[in-house]
Formats: C-alpha cells, structure tokens, sequence
C-alpha cells in the first residue's frame, strides 16, 4: 500500500515538473543581423564555420564565375494584443470603458554568402526587412 502511494506521488509530481519548449531550430534563431557582422569575415571565416553558426542554407548555387554560393532565408511574425478594461461606481451612477489592440509585423533576413575555392568566405551581403 505504501509502495503503491509513493509511485503515485511520484507519478504527480513528474507530471508536474516539465521544461518550456525551445525553438523548433535553435539556429534559427542566429540569423541576426548582428551576428552576421560579428561572425563572418571575408578571408577568414570557413564553410564549417558558417554551417556551424547559421545551419543549413536554404539554397546552394554557383554564380558566373564557379563560385559557390549560400543562400538563407529567415521569416517571422510578431503578434501582440493588448486590453484593459475599467469600472468605478458612485452612488447610483457608472462608467465603464475598454480598450483593445492587435498589432502585427512580419520581418524577413536574407543572407547571401559566396566562398571561394578554398572554401573561405570571399564575400557576403545580409538584408533585412520588416513589414
């Protein structure tokens, strides 16, 4: 009986502790603007590198010149919403009054990186934009 009441104790309490969910792709979350400028540099920075700081490009080519390039391309959406709402009474006598708002941006960055032939990067242009 006892054994029986500590597992189900247990059982609640496991139940209870759990972990706020990370983002789907922690890398995406790297792809900043800042980070790019701190973390690519023409002549320096390796394929590896970036494929380590930023992941996976969404699309690999090669320009006019047989240079390997890196596309990426992140989106993302921001919603906010906001209400408040008042009451005072004197006597026989009211006021209420609410308020609500919904706003909504969308921001996109695009990063394109080219490397030349010994897999460094040669060079790079990031944009961002918000909408």
């Amino acid at each position: 009986m006892k054994r029986l009441m500590l597992v189900a104790i247990l059982a609640t309490l496991s139940a209870c502790a759990t972990t706020a969910p990370g983002p789907v792709d922690q890398r995406n979350s790297e792809l900043t603007q800042g980070n790019v400028q701190l973390n690519l540099q023409v002549g320096k920075t390796t394929k590896a590198e970036v494929l380590e700081k930023f992941g996976s490009p969404n699309i690999t080519t090669r320009d006019g010149a047989g240079q390997e390039v890196w596309s990426y391309q992140r989106m993302a959406t921001v919603s906010q919403s906001s209400s408040s709402e008042s009451y005072w009474t004197i006597f026989l006598t009211g006021q209420s009054k609410s308020a609500a708002g919904f706003s909504q941006t969308s921001r996109t960055m695009t990063l394109i990186i080219k490397f030349d032939n010994k897999d460094v990067v040669s060079d790079f242009r990031s944009r961002t934009s918000d909408f």
